[in-house]
């Protein structure tokens, strides 16, 4: 089924060889504008291609994008399939269509009559057929997209919604898979960055004499006001001479504040938007009031999330080189390099067109983590030490402590429900930093720059001053509106500033703590009317998808079950940005004698449209699941006066191989139907449900996140006072 919106990234590049391109050896090439992260978006994209063109997947070639391929932006949001998949699909369709015409006039035959598969265009029953380059005559395609040019009906489908191996997946079990990290170039050096102790302390003096050894030795020091870097032909020196240049350096340290963050969640300047149907207005915020007349029930709870990390296994990495023509290539793993061009052009104030940012695979984070300074820091080296290649690592502690973080975020709820047991009225604010602090150019406004080294350059940028988003569920507000059927419904989303640490993007933004809290409140209003959790939510919802998927997570889990004590059982459901996969989630959990939280079973189900590729939406909707489910358990950022404390996988733990639970994850497909955003939709409901779990198994109601045992005991003290 086609799209009935129009494509943006058609828009912006409509002409088909921009997206697919055969060959004179008769090969099927595709360019996507979205990156691989490890979410497969790869393997999808040649599925579709191939299945419009009649080609076998495997046999068609995609690469890595850089800046020259079709800009789309930022690979992110789950929106992959919705932007690129629905391009280069419309554009595999308009492929076939003018292959086929060409096809017909080569052959001089019906085009009804003719047969596509594995390149070949024939007859059949005859020994009639050409290539598809042939039927090109060897040149490109020529024409625009038709976005309306039609699909393949699902009864012929030969590869759309089946298991597929994914592309890549035997280098990276066996380890011959190349990543960002293991580039090599001639001359290439070997880069380490030196940062302050804290965000708010700068360089004020540097002992000469350890920087004049460290050059007389072979290595190269950069410094650019407190951007401090060393770099050397030996790694393994080069990291052991970053140790001297940090002992020469002297630092002004300023103190970061440590007032209890969600008292300063509350206290700072905050600017407030009215949230309806999940776009922000500049309507004036209705106070409070909750109508008591015909109302059973009336509560209210306030739910907290801390600072979390991406936590990326490897640490960020980039290379950079500029040439004596003056053009500057940078290879990232940035999620983003459309907009990271750009915004690295204006720090450098390079000429945009001297520029070229190449996508190389690297390690998984879902959001802005450091990927995009650590390009910044390359491209910063590489012009002091022009015509050398130039690889940049950052250390553990670094990735730990200077990487963007997900907010912190406290959220208010008040409900009241009728004597039907039915909501009355229902209002949810919430209370965060920005989510949105990706690196973007500010086209001459004289704004700021979200990249690190920018703030920490001889004539510095400021830090990009974040504005309350009033795009449909980003940010904060992100399924700040319940999806849910109520008669009255108040939304506020609170962007606060001057909060202590830096934040941008992690996945689901503010979507994993708005549904923590509305999914939560549901579970208390239900046991406080004495009312099944599980058909308090299904009375509260006309969409039968929405319903369809829960009854399917609780039938899955046994949710009738009796279970002995100290066992509880939890569910919880959210619609991705209200418009995406409909995912519900069940778990059974125990909680032992010290207040540790086990996972025995976990079931997801996902209504994700029509399923492209079947495996990779399993393992997207897993891995959703598990990485939601350690914040959720283990994670939280700490920091005191001096600066961040988590500064290794000891002090920022994050879940286990041993801790990983069993996973059944159920997908309801629907083919012909339009592919939904998944990526991010299994996080979502993650903290929800195994705090409704918690309350199921122990009577206590945690509404303050991690679920450590810390503070299960003190949300337990808190039930009992």
């Amino acid at each position: 089924m086609n799209s009935s919106r129009r494509n943006l990234s058609l828009l912006k590049s409509p002409c088909l060889d921009s997206w697919i391109k055969i060959d004179t050896e008769n090969r099927v090439h595709i360019q996507s504008g979205k990156v691989e992260i490890g979410q497969r978006v790869s393997t999808a994209l040649t599925i579709l291609v191939g299945e419009e063109l009649e080609v076998n997947p495997r046999h068609i070639v995609i690469d890595s994008p850089d800046t020259t391929y079709p800009d789309e932006g930022m690979t992110s949001g789950s929106n992959s399939m919705m932007q690129s998949g629905d391009a280069l699909r419309s554009a595999a369709a308009t492929a076939r269509r003018h292959l086929l015409v060409k096809g017909g006039e080569k052959l001089k035959a019906d085009v009804s009559k003719l047969l596509m598969d594995n390149g070949l265009i024939s007859i059949p029953g005859t020994n009639h057929s050409i290539t598809y380059i042939e039927a090109l005559n060897n040149e490109p395609f020529g024409i625009n997209i038709d976005q309306d040019a039609p699909y393949k009906s699902p009864e012929d489908y030969r590869w759309i919604g089946f298991e597929y191996e994914p592309r890549g997946l035997r280098q990276m079990v066996t380890g011959s898979m190349k990543y960002i990290h293991d580039m090599v170039e001639p001359d290439m050096l070997h880069v380490r960055c030196v940062r302050p102790p804290n965000y708010l302390a700068r360089i004020t003096s540097l002992d000469t004499e350890i920087i004049e050894n460290l050059e007389k030795e072979g290595f190269w020091v950069v410094k650019d006001g407190t951007f401090l870097a060393i770099a050397g032909e030996d790694e393994y020196l080069v990291l052991k001479a970053s140790k001297r240049l940090t002992r020469a350096a002297k630092w002004d340290r300023l103190s970061i504040d440590t007032k209890d963050i969600y008292s300063q969640l509350k206290s700072n300047h905050r600017e407030s938007r009215l949230v309806i149907e999940g776009t922000p207005t500049v309507s004036p915020i209705p106070p409070l009031s909750i109508n008591n007349s015909g109302s059973v029930v009336t509560m209210s709870a306030t739910y907290e999330k801390p600072y979390i990390m991406h936590g990326s296994i490897g640490p960020s990495a980039a290379m950079a080189r500029i040439d004596p023509a003056g053009m500057l290539k940078i290879w990232t793993h940035s999620q983003g390099i459309q907009p990271l061009r750009s915004s690295i052009a204006e720090v450098l104030n390079i000429d945009l067109k001297n520029i070229t940012i190449q996508h190389v695979f690297g390690a998984g984070c879902y959001g802005h983590n450091g990927a995009d300074d650590v390009a910044l820091d390359a491209a910063l080296v590489a012009l002091a030490i022009p015509g050398r290649a130039v690889l940049v690592k950052w250390t553990r502690e670094q990735e730990h402590t200077w990487e963007p973080y997900g907010s912190a975020m406290s959220m208010e709820l008040c409900g009241s429900l009728d004597v039907n047991g039915r909501v009355l009225d229902w209002s949810h604010e919430t209370f965060s930093d920005t989510h949105l602090g990706r690196p973007r150019p500010t086209l001459g406004s004289g704004g700021g720059s979200s990249l690190l080294a920018a703030q920490h350059l001889e004539r510095p940028f400021p830090p990009a001053s974040p504005k309350p988003s009033m795009a449909n569920h980003a940010g904060l507000h992100r399924n700040i509106q319940p999806y849910y059927n109520f008669p009255k419904v108040r939304a506020i989303k609170n962007l606060v500033y001057d909060l202590p640490l830096r934040t941008s993007a992690l996945r689901c933004l503010g979507g994993y703590a708005n549904i923590f809290a509305l999914e939560s409140f549901m579970d208390e209003l239900a046991n406080k009317i004495c009312i099944d959790p599980v058909n308090f939510r299904l009375r509260h919802l006309d969409d039968n998808r929405a319903q369809e998927v829960i009854k399917t997570a609780a039938r899955n889990i046994d949710w009738r079950k009796k279970r002995p004590e100290g066992v509880g059982c939890g569910i919880a459901f959210s619609r991705y940005c209200n418009s995406k996969t409909y995912t519900a989630i069940a778990v059974e959990l125990t909680v032992n004698e010290v207040s540790e939280i086990s996972i025995n079973k976990a079931v997801v189900v996902a209504d994700a449209g029509e399923v492209v590729d079947a495996a990779g939406l399993k393992m997207q909707l897993e891995g959703g699941f598990l990485q939601a489910l350690s914040w959720t358990l283990y994670e939280e950022v700490t920091f005191d006066s001096d600066g961040i404390t988590s500064c290794d996988w000891e002090t920022y733990p994050i879940m286990r191989f041993a801790q990983v639970p069993n996973v059944d994850v159920i997908i309801i497909d629907r083919p012909g139907d339009e592919p939904l955003g998944a990526g991010e939709a299994s996080s979502e409901p993650v903290a929800a449900v195994v705090a409704n779990a918690l309350f199921n198994a122990t009577g206590v109601r945690a509404r303050r996140l991690p679920l450590s045992p810390d503070n299960l005991r003190a949300s337990a003290l808190n039930d009992v006072h």
